[in-house]
């Protein structure tokens, strides 16, 4: 199914529409390279989210909290660095 969505915010509250209608599995990688950029290390990237085809959020990330949601993975990829370096 095709049904997911990538957006970014930017610090200046510009939003990008990374991805659209895209797999689960497109919008997880896509939204993790986004964490993990260089707009994600320099803090020009506020925040990052998946939605799904009900335009519910079903992942989030915010520049100085790493992931917020889903709960179960609170504080991973914060400030761009990788899941095994928190």
């Amino acid at each position: 199914m095709n049904e997911f969505s990538v957006y970014q915010w930017f610090v200046d509250g510009q939003r990008e529409d990374v991805l659209r209608f895209v797999s689960m599995e497109e919008a997880v990688q896509t939204a993790t390279n986004l964490a993990r950029s260089v707009g994600a290390k320099i803090g020009t990237t506020a925040r990052v989210i998946i939605t799904d085809g009900g335009d519910c959020c079903c992942w989030e990330w915010l520049r100085e909290d790493g992931i917020v949601f889903p709960q179960e993975l609170y504080g991973q990829l914060k400030r761009g660095i990788k899941r095994d370096e928190r």
